[in-house]
């Protein structure tokens, strides 16, 4: 029976046909992969088109199809505050970080924070920074994974994890930018059409009436199903959140990185219209899906598989489109996973080996072979701490722990990343105080809130009453930054600005 563990052999089939050819693509990746260009950015040649769908699959990841259509399902309406608040967040990557970004780095955001500050000091904290987020992030694509190919194979919840960090591994090891991008093209136009179809498949049922299948929904299951409060009923929590989810998207280390694989500017905004087009899209899928997966398959049914209900989506699969369908569902959702993994592998390897081994410990002496050799065992580190978390966080959901990770990002760089560009006062001591504050006391204040307390240590009650901490944390790092750097001001690097500023409009060319 689908979903009870049993091997499935339809599924199973998929699964390895996906997994032969991203494992192709890796080979041919692998013959253009030779600079430090190649496994970072793709040698720059990526379309604008080729970016918005690696964009789109690079966002769209276990916690847009897995985690969202679960918290639909279990919580109902509620369960879009992530897909607004994601999707709100790409006009401000569009209109404010897209554009300067690519003229002003190479390889990572830390590129545009220390372009006119000092290296050392700026680049550690937003190391801190990046690999926080980073590994909120694996927590997620990791557990969603672990669930899947449990749900595929029959295998244990450990192993499957295991398998998922070795497969991420190998093609992001030799593969680099361009098999990750290419990778991330396929898996988002797969899944764009598997959502799609799935979609019609439920509102078939319903006459391809959206109000009949949502009066179904409230017929069995109260019409609280159809009013927010279910999964945020603090008012202060949900402005909390959206902060996060809207501003965390301009500060992820492994969107921000795709900004470097196109070659100009112009191209770098473009990407970004193509990307909110497919993603938007994809977001009013994930409502059909969420809602189809309660009234067809059942919250019992769905808490059973899985109690964060990360499996809902392909359990809808199976009930509309039957053992086939499940199968591609399974490795669409699966083929999301590795795509995302492979994106932040990769840009915790830049960060590791550009920001930290090139320029504070090497101290900008280090040729490119060794920095590919760097980044390469930093792929491996990263694959073993993503292992780890993702059996240490079984059984969360996981588009709840993405939140978190947006909670990070917005509140460790979004700040810091912005007044860089926009800011001429700001100094290093006030960028680097405020990008570790913002870390601290959002991983601070995450452990003190319930989704830790309670949750998963299982206390009563937590010391911090909000579930996701950006009001509190996003402010007080903008207010560390302006108010260090008022304290201490850097007449030099103030005067840097205006080269800065001439960068952003015009590019480096």
């Amino acid at each position: 029976m689908i979903g009870t563990g049993e091997p499935n052999v339809v599924a199973i089939g998929f699964f390895l046909a996906f997994i032969a050819l991203s494992l192709g693509i890796t080979v041919w990746a692998s013959r253009r992969t030779r600079t430090l260009d190649h496994f970072y950015t793709a040698g720059r040649s990526v379309t604008a088109l080729q970016n918005g769908l690696a964009l789109a699959g690079d966002f769209m990841s276990a916690a847009s199809f897995l985690g969202i259509a679960g918290l639909v399902a279990l919580s109902g309406f509620d369960g879009l505050i992530y897909s607004v608040g994601w999707l709100v967040g790409w006009p401000v990557v569009m209109f404010l970080i897209a554009e300067p970004l690519r003229n002003l780095g190479r390889y990572t955001f830390a590129d545009v924070v220390a372009a006119r500050l000092r290296q050392a000091p700026v680049r550690v904290a937003s190391a801190i920074g990046s690999l926080a987020v980073i590994a909120f992030y694996l927590i997620a694509q990791m557990v969603g994974a672990g669930n899947l190919i449990r749900l595929l194979f029959g295998l244990p919840y450990e192993v499957a994890v295991l398998i998922v960090g070795v497969v991420m591994l190998a093609y992001v090891l030799f593969g680099g930018m361009t098999a990750t991008t290419w990778v991330q093209i396929v898996k988002a136009v797969l899944l764009l059409g598997g959502a799609t179809v799935l979609a019609l498949l439920v509102l078939a049922k319903f006459s391809f009436n959206p109000l009949a299948l949502f009066a179904e929904a409230a017929r069995q299951y109260g019409d609280g199903v159809l009013s927010p409060g279910r999964l945020v009923s603090d008012p202060v929590d949900a402005i909390s959140l959206g902060l996060a989810l809207m501003l965390g998207t301009a500060g992820l280390p492994h969107i921000l990185m795709r900004f470097y694989t196109v070659p100009d500017s112009r191209t770098a905004r473009s990407s970004v219209g193509y990307a909110t087009a497919f993603i938007g899209f994809f977001y009013l899928l994930t409502f059909v899906l969420g809602f189809g997966a309660m009234v067809n398959i059942g919250r019992d049914a769905i808490t059973k598989v899985d109690p964060g209900g990360n499996m809902a989506a392909p359990l809808l699969a199976a009930a509309v489109g039957g053992t086939p369908f499940f199968g591609f569902i399974s490795a669409v959702a699966f083929a999301t996973i590795l795509a995302v993994v492979a994106g932040l592998a990769l840009s915790g390897a830049a960060t590791l080996s550009h920001d930290l081994w090139v320029n504070v410990v090497r101290k900008g002496h280090s040729n490119s072979g060794e920095e590919l050799i760097v980044a390469r065992i930093a792929t491996v580190a990263l694959a073993i701490v993503s292992i780890a978390l993702g059996i240490l966080f079984k059984g969360q959901n996981v588009a709840y722990m993405v939140g978190l990770a947006f909670a990070i990002a917005a509140s460790a760089n979004f700040p810091v990343l912005v007044l860089s560009m926009f800011w001429s006062r700001l100094t290093t001591a006030g960028a680097q105080a405020s990008t570790i504050v913002g870390t601290v006391s959002a991983l601070v204040l995450i452990y003190l809130s319930p989704a830790i307390q309670i949750d998963v240590l299982k206390h009563a009650e937590a010391w911090f009453p909000l579930r996701n901490p950006g009001i509190v944390t996003i402010p007080l790092s903008f207010a560390v930054a302006m108010v260090v750097s008022w304290l201490r001001p850097v007449p030099e690097e103030a005067r840097a600005f205006h080269a800065l500023e001439r960068r952003i409009h015009l590019g480096t060319e």
